[in-house]
């Protein structure tokens, strides 16, 4: 810890930061924990939907408060811990007033860590109904904007055909403090026919899932949270780092496997480990990377193309060989494949050129191959961190990491468990209705929003 560093957290330099605006930022309620608070369901027309799902979850639910036409919004005289809409049936911008209505007396009675979703109907039908769907994004992200205490909201989109049962897996994560760092967004769920009715507490019993860049940091974070949930961890890292990725491996009863992903027979060596233990694959979290910062004018082709090979054509190379269903211990039907994109790839940013460029190419490659592998019931999605609290990112210096840490709705950087958590939620088998999305862990962060 460096002096200014030291001095920022000492009593005197912590009383000044707060008198500068630079509070103390909330504790966020985390893990597979439901909002302490009654859980209020608010259909704004006969659609019973979120009702429905609810009632799955398990979950008991108040009716809501509705706010008058003028004068101070009716108070709910306690915490609650929830806000669900169910928008479905909201179809004009006119409608949208019902929502302000419900919202205007939840934003301020929420707990800490408390949780506004949204339930609607993705985009359709005449012009009015699209730009009412577009309009209920920009209500999403600007109530995460003025949520206090670690209270997030998001934004479910889903389509006609989806039933309760396919939407289990996504309210339960968003109600659940899994979510705690996933804040403003929004994203797709279609109809699966998935008949998994509940949410299961290790969902990935008896799954084999390959990890890679698992030595440490987020890739060890995954490995440890999908271990957690019942999956058989394949840990996947450079020999350099053999000693550390032993130790993740043995710490989630996982096997190891030192292996550079740029090789050209890495996808292979990787199905032979599978097949040779006897098992068949469920899913792969493609976790490894690097970057090689520099302005884009200080950088030669080395520096530009090791990053794009370890960071996208890696995975691609990979995923060739683990998804050829002629390939012992590859990817089974109705598996899974997640990537990891990042905010820098969705907005850009100063000095990384490269590593944008390779994030950005993630999704891509997400959006492409998603389509193509639905007739196999395979999903592929990733997760696009924002600020995240490693070994790596606190070697920033202090002042640029502060300003990191600040610049989203949560005043903090998020933790490597939030972006597995976000990882083991898209890889449930419950979660089949989800795919070709990109899901950002970043306390809804500035950067790209």
């Amino acid at each position: 810890m460096g002096a200014l560093e030291k001095l920022f957290y000492s009593p005197v330099g912590h009383a000044v930061a707060n008198r500068a605006g630079l509070a103390d930022p909330p504790t966020l309620r985390r893990g597979r924990a439901w909002p302490k608070g009654a859980i209020v369901l608010a259909p704004l027309g006969a659609s019973t939907l979120a009702a429905e799902t609810l009632s799955l979850l398990g979950r008991e639910v108040s009716a809501p408060i509705v706010d008058a036409p003028a004068g101070t919004p009716p108070g709910y005289g306690t915490r609650i811990g929830a806000l669900v809409v169910d928008a479905t049936d909201v179809a004009t911008i006119a409608g949208l007033e019902d929502l302000r209505a419900v919202l205007r007396p939840a934003v301020r009675a929420l707990e800490g860590s408390g949780r506004i979703v949204i339930v609607a109907r993705a985009a359709a039908g005449d012009w009015e109904a699209q730009a009412m769907s577009r309009a209920l994004d920009g209500i999403n992200r600007t109530v995460g904007k003025e949520l206090r205490r670690g209270a997030t909201t998001n934004l479910i989109y889903v389509t006609p055909d989806l039933v309760a049962s396919d939407l289990v897996s996504t309210l339960g994560f968003l109600l659940h403090g899994r979510s705690a760092f996933v804040d403003g967004q929004a994203w797709h769920v279609r109809g699966a026919g998935e008949t998994i009715d509940h949410l299961a507490d290790q969902p990935l019993a008896g799954k084999v899932v390959v990890v890679t860049g698992a030595a440490r940091g987020i890739g060890a974070a995954i490995a440890r949270t999908l271990a957690r949930d019942g999956a058989s961890i394949v840990a996947v890292d450079i020999p350099a780092a053999g000693e550390s990725l032993a130790a993740v491996a043995n710490e989630v009863g996982g096997t190891a496997v030192q292996l550079d992903i740029t090789a050209a027979d890495a996808g292979a060596i990787v199905a032979r480990h599978v097949a040779g233990r006897g098992e068949s694959l469920y899913g792969v979290v493609h976790c490894a990377g690097i970057t090689r910062d520099k302005m884009l004018v200080n950088t030669d082709a080395d520096r530009w193309g090791s990053v794009l090979d370890v960071n996208l054509v890696a995975q691609m190379r990979i995923n060739e060989v683990l998804l050829d269903p002629a390939v012992a211990g590859s990817v089974t039907d109705g598996g899974r494949i997640i990537g990891i994109a990042s905010t820098s790839g969705l907005a850009g940013n100063k000095g990384q050129a490269n590593y944008a460029a390779s994030k950005a190419g993630v999704v891509g490659l997400v959006e492409a191959m998603a389509p193509d592998l639905a007739s196999r019931s395979i999903t592929v999605n990733a997760v696009a961190p924002g600020f995240i609290e490693t070994a790596m990112t606190a070697r920033i210096p202090f002042v640029q990491r502060e300003i990191f840490r600040r610049t989203n709705s949560l005043s903090q950087g998020g933790h490597p468990e939030d972006v597995a958590e976000t990882i083991g939620y898209l890889l449930d088998p419950a979660s089949g209705g989800v795919n070709g999305q990109v899901v950002r862990v970043c306390g809804q962060n500035l950067v790209g929003a």
